[in-house]
């Protein structure tokens, strides 16, 4: 349901603009809800929006033959979902899938377009995140081949800690196996090694980080080189 009140967004990506223009981008966007579970596009089908999170989380999700999909990357306030619309595709190679509950900057194909075209800043900050993105996908292929379950648990639940920005989040042990390419009784091992660790409390869906460097310390090397390369980019 859309939000009528046009604040000043907290989305990194558009953060930069400036006043002026963040004007005129609200004039041409609304704020809507991102509901947990909600699907925004499916893979095949045209985009008809863009999203720019101010909070919750977007996971992407690629389908597999005869599988269920699997997550390729998440979307938070540090980007933008859609991001085929910026490369010219008006096809979603994706589903976009809400995975925390937020709000959102939504602007039509159309005027996006338009907005692209006009302002540099955008395409420069859309540029920025879009190398970014592309590392946080090659990163995420390469950990979900090699690297074990419970560090991969780690990182994931390190990376969805980043975007929702509270140190509790509600996941079901069927959504967190669908998000990680798993059967549940392997989620359920990964994440009673971390409770076992102090970790992180889970309890009926719902997960608490309990030490957050510790969770560092049990992931794999992936999610430290992400937040590496993307430090890199703001300095």
């Amino acid at each position: 349901m859309p939000i009528d009140t046009h604040t000043r967004s907290t989305n990194s990506v558009l953060q930069v603009l400036s006043p002026k223009e963040n004007l005129r981008l609200s004039m041409l966007s609304e704020q809507v809800d991102l509901t947990y579970g909600d699907v925004l596009c499916e893979p095949g089908k045209t985009l008809r929006h863009v999203y720019f999170p101010n909070s919750g989380i977007i996971s992407l999700l690629t389908p597999l033959d005869g599988h269920d999909s699997v997550e390729v990357g998440l979307v938070g306030r540090e980007g933008m979902a859609g991001i085929g619309l910026f490369l010219g595709s008006s096809v979603s190679p994706v589903q976009m899938l809400v995975q925390g509950s937020g709000i959102a900057t939504r602007m039509k194909a159309a005027s996006f377009r338009n907005e692209i075209k006009r302002n540099p800043v955008l395409q420069r900050e859309l540029n920025r995140y879009l190398y970014a993105f592309m590392a946080q996908v090659a990163q995420t292929a390469a950990c979900n081949r090699h690297h074990l379950l419970e560090k991969r648990l780690a990182r994931w639940l390190l990376m969805t800690h980043d975007r929702a920005r509270s140190n509790e989040f509600h996941l079901t042990q069927e959504f967190l196996a669908h998000m990680l390419g798993v059967r549940r009784v392997g989620v359920t091992r990964a994440a009673g090694l971390l409770q076992e660790k102090n970790l992180i409390s889970y309890r009926r869906g719902n997960i608490t980080i309990l030490d957050r460097k510790g969770l560092e310390r049990a992931s794999c090397r992936c999610y430290e080189a992400v937040n590496d390369l993307r430090d890199s980019m703001l300095n």
